[in-house]
């Protein structure tokens, strides 16, 4: 572990106004409180909630906002210098800025020449008595002033001493923070570093960083910022944002506290992977299981060799331990596994395996993968075939029969109906029928109608995912598909997989395994349905 080195660096937060920006996404009301409620509670230092001159919603947002008592978040609000030939006390959007109850307010303005001249058609003298004006009529309203330099880097590229002349205007209205912003994402980390270095050692004033990620560099631009004396980053969770998004703070926070030693505040980071979980799904957008320290696949391992060393000591394999960032291990099942993995697997699942049973638990599953089973995305039905192996579970119902009806209703709609019959563990049998959208829907839908009457529980279980894979494509129609069908309760969510050369079979055993697990997980909590 790298000592302390004593620095604070603070952490801003822009999910609520520049993460909103991401295509696709778009935050009610609601969904922007209780997410600035989660990041007060995670510990952030500031949070820019939005430009409340803008638009109602944003405007909404703060007056709402005015009521809630954050414990570690300071409230800040958006805007852009006054507008050309507008003195800042007369400019409406200066003015809603002055009048927001937010004590903190970031605002913009032009740092690059051929912004100036191209395309705010002005004079780059003029531009500069906006900064500084804007600036100190803020400061006189009483207010913490943020200033971002927009396109900072290529202006400092492009015309070294304007750029610079822009912080110094800012300087001189009185700004609490310079912020040098990469909006376009395209620096590289050594060209952050010296125009970060350049800026510190040319004025007296806080500095920090706001990186896009263009370039796929903006967290190393993040870093290298501070390394040069930036004591504030800004960027969003989860790295969303306009374009190919802003520097993602899931991967800056640890790497700033874990790798590098620097002080992040209050910031709790073994609350961060659900935090990102949180921000992905109020998105509507879940998070890309590949991210580092939060993904699904951050601590994920595969081949047994790395199991097997993981077994002995975790450092061979981690950077980190998975659970200071709220995250966890997880032991991938495929026929790359061996042995290791089969009983760190079983390990998980609270099952002693003895050698000769994960032997042939091995066998069973290369034998199944060969005929084009996945086990590495459907951990249910991977603990279900443990478990049955081992004779641990009575299968709480049987699926003895199926029929499915497609049928054509006026010139355009189809119909699809489905028929099941299941019988419970005691032998009471059920048989019941289903309309859906689809084959699938019908079955589903038929699945649960019959089985509801023997398992109440599964009435709050719902898909959330249904995957088909070809495995053969040049079988054509006659291929054999993979399904994988991903469950939830409203609380834990698992995934189950069906092979089969025909798709309503593969979806019927994904089906029936996700039912199966939902009901031996209730009954093992201490519940009981007869």
């Amino acid at each position: 572990m790298i000592p302390l080195n004593g620095k604070r660096v603070f952490i801003y937060d822009t999910t609520l106004r520049d993460g909103a920006q991401t295509e696709g996404i778009s935050f009610s009301i609601e969904d922007k409180i209780e997410i600035l409620k989660k990041l007060d509670d995670f510990g952030i230092d500031f949070v820019e909630g939005g430009w409340p001159s803008s638009n109602p919603k944003d405007s909404e947002f703060f007056e709402r906002a005015s009521s809630l008592k954050l414990k570690r978040t300071k409230l800040t609000a958006f805007g852009s210098t006054c507008k050309h030939g507008t003195p800042a006390h007369k400019d409406e959007g200066m003015k809603a800025l002055a009048e927001c109850f937010a004590d903190n307010v970031c605002i913009f303005g032009k740092t690059w020449d051929f912004h100036v001249t191209d395309a705010l058609k002005i004079s780059l003298s003029d531009n500069l008595k906006m900064v500084e004006e804007s600036v100190r009529f803020l400061k006189d309203n009483g207010k913490t002033v943020i200033f971002d330099c927009e396109h900072f880097f290529d202006g400092h590229r492009s015309n070294r001493d304007y750029a610079i002349s822009v912080v110094k205007a800012a300087v001189k209205g009185g700004a609490d923070w310079i912020v040098l912003c990469d909006t376009n994402g395209g620096s590289l980390p050594n060209e952050v570093a010296a125009a970060t270095g350049d800026v510190i050692d040319s004025v007296k004033a806080d500095i920090g960083i706001h990186c896009h990620n263009d370039s796929d560099l903006a967290v190393a631009c993040s870093l290298a910022a501070v390394e040069s004396g930036a004591g504030m980053v800004q960027g969003t969770i989860n790295g969303i944002g306009e374009r190919c998004g802003n520097a993602n703070l899931c991967s800056i926070m640890p790497d700033l506290s874990v790798k590098m030693g620097y002080d992040i505040g209050s910031v709790d980071l073994t609350k961060l992977t659900a935090l990102s979980g949180f921000i992905g799904e109020t998105a509507n957008m879940s998070p890309h299981p590949g991210l580092p320290y939060v993904g699904e696949r951050a601590f994920a391992h595969k081949g047994g060799v790395h199991v097997s060393a993981l077994s002995r000591d975790p450092r061979t394999y981690e950077h980190i331990s998975p659970s200071s960032v709220g995250n966890k291990r997880k032991i991938l099942i495929s026929d790359m596994s061996g042995k290791a993995s089969i009983s760190a697997k079983l390990k998980e699942f609270g099952i002693s395996g003895e050698d000769k049973d994960n032997k042939e638990i091995l066998k069973r599953i290369k034998d199944l993968e060969a005929k084009g089973y996945q086990f590495e995305g459907a951990e249910a039905s991977f603990e279900l075939l443990v478990k049955r192996f081992r004779n641990d579970i009575v299968p709480p119902f049987d699926v003895v029969g199926f029929r499915m009806y497609i049928d054509e209703v006026g010139e355009n709609d189809i119909v699809s109906e489905a028929s099941v019959k299941v019988v419970d563990r005691f032998g009471n049998v059920e048989h019941t029928a289903s309309d859906g959208d689809g084959p699938v829907n019908a079955l589903d839908g038929a699945l649960r109608k019959a089985l509801a009457r023997f398992y109440p529980i599964l009435n709050t279980i719902r898909l959330t995912d249904y995957k088909v894979r070809v495995l053969d494509e040049k079988a054509a129609t006659a291929a054999t598909v993979r399904v994988l069908i991903r469950s939830t309760d409203g609380k834990d969510s698992w995934t189950t997989v069906g092979v089969s050369p025909n798709v309503i079979e593969a979806s019927l055993l994904a089906l029936v395994d996700s039912m199966e697990y939902a009901i031996l997980k209730h009954e093992s909590n201490g519940n009981a349905n007869k």
